[in-house]
């Protein structure tokens, strides 16, 4: 029975002893591993070197997909402030409010009622959305263009990386699998540096009385010699309903990156899958990291979730093939649609398994019921559980999850 996992097993703080790769090195390597076509040099330059007028511009852009603000229009933001700044403020989230207006939230909330205040804080915000156009991140509509959302994408990914680095898991992992854990194949005589594990019982004995021998010698020692079970394929399923809005689902856009960069560094295939009430998104297992990335940032939260539609869907996305094949999915709460949502969920589980899928659950705050469903869908997935309280921690925790099944 696979057990619960909780984040603080997992928390390996490791010195910041690795130097940075200098701005334009990095910038090499994005051009050619993650494709950028709007974005200029200069740009990419600026966020890499943390000029702060473009990385509040990255942060404004990516907050924004992450609350799924894909516009701005300073008049309707205006009337929603003055009718019901509570309101306003929790869909549109503190950190889009203070970078689009420049004004602290809480002074907002203390002078909206103010009619000179009201003046100067729209036009703040219209000469901010008159920026980001001038500079190409917003179209003529207000809404967010191709090279805002890829430099949303660059300032998610560099974060993202340098997090990774701080944390030492940056470095290659050798698949344990291919030598250690793959099926049973050849018999052959042991030799220094094989696995007692993998020792073949019976034909050493068979040996050892062919031989006359009355115990066991090590030259009668027999071992199997595991065979490649070869390359992993993995899928992250992301629930996308409108309670990981915001924070939330930043965590788990930026662990989804994580995921795909380590994975597709070990040569797995990486695949995606998003739901909420209906399919979002889904990409084929891939080693393409920009179609990955690209389709991960432009990930925002609505309605409910269908988790048994989820799982469905990755059957057809995993290869017919004798491979390791596995599901991570991330998710802050039960399944909400369906007439048994929680039976048909479990149900999928198992079909999962029946194909030789195993599925791992990544809880973001789950309450009670929520993890108790959880445990009965790894114990079903053979996966593996983990409850995560610590936002910070989902992109570790992710990758832990992945490092379990090499």
């Amino acid at each position: 029975m696979k057990q619960k996992v909780e984040t603080s097993t997992i928390q390996k703080k490791v010195p910041n002893s690795q130097e940075h790769s200098q701005p334009d090195e990095v910038i090499e390597e994005l051009k050619g591993s993650l494709g950028f076509q709007h974005l200029e040099d200069k740009l990419m330059h600026s966020v890499l070197e943390s000029d702060k007028e473009n990385v509040d511009d990255a942060k404004l852009l990516e907050s924004s997909m992450d609350q799924g603000l894909g516009s701005f229009h300073p008049d309707l933001m205006m009337e929603k402030m003055v009718q019901n700044y509570q309101m306003a403020k929790d869909l549109t989230g503190e950190t889009i409010l203070q970078l689009l207006s420049s004004y602290d939230p809480d002074y907002i909330e203390k002078n909206i009622h103010i009619p000179e205040f009201q003046r100067e804080l729209k036009q703040s915000i219209e000469r901010k959305v008159e920026d980001l156009k001038n500079k190409g991140l917003l179209n003529q509509n207000n809404a967010i263009s191709e090279k805002g959302r890829e430099l949303a994408l660059l300032h998610l990914f560099v974060q993202e990386l340098d997090k990774l680095e701080s944390h030492g898991l940056t470095g290659e992992r050798v698949h344990k699998k291919v030598a250690v854990y793959g099926e049973k194949g050849e018999i052959k005589p042991f030799k220094k540096g094989d696995r007692y594990g993998d020792i073949h019982l019976r034909k050493s004995i068979r040996t050892a009385i062919r031989r006359g021998h009355n115990a066991l010698h090590k030259k009668d020692l027999k071992t199997v010699e595991r065979q490649s079970k070869g390359s992993m394929y993995v899928i992250y399923g992301l629930d996308a309903s409108g309670s990981m809005k915001g924070k939330k689902l930043a965590a788990a856009k930026k662990a989804g990156l994580a995921l795909a960069y380590k994975a597709l560094q070990s040569k797995d295939k990486v695949g995606l899958v998003v739901y909420e009430t209906e399919l979002r998104a889904k990409v084929i297992p891939t080693d393409d990291f920009p179609k990955l990335a690209r389709t991960i940032v432009d990930v925002n939260a609505t309605q409910q979730t269908d988790m048994k539609k989820m799982i469905e869907t990755s059957f057809d996305l995993f290869p017919d093939k004798n491979a390791t094949k596995h599901l991570i999915l991330l998710t802050d709460g039960l399944p909400t649609v369906g007439d048994d949502p929680k039976g048909e969920t479990l149900q999928a589980v198992a079909m999962a398994k029946e194909q030789g899928i195993t599925t791992s659950v990544v809880g973001l705050g789950m309450d009670a019921e929520g993890e108790t469903l959880a445990q009965q869908m790894i114990e079903i997935g053979e996966g593996r559980f983990y409850s995560v309280k610590d936002l910070e921690m989902v992109d570790a925790v992710v990758l832990e999850d992945y490092y379990s099944y090499y």
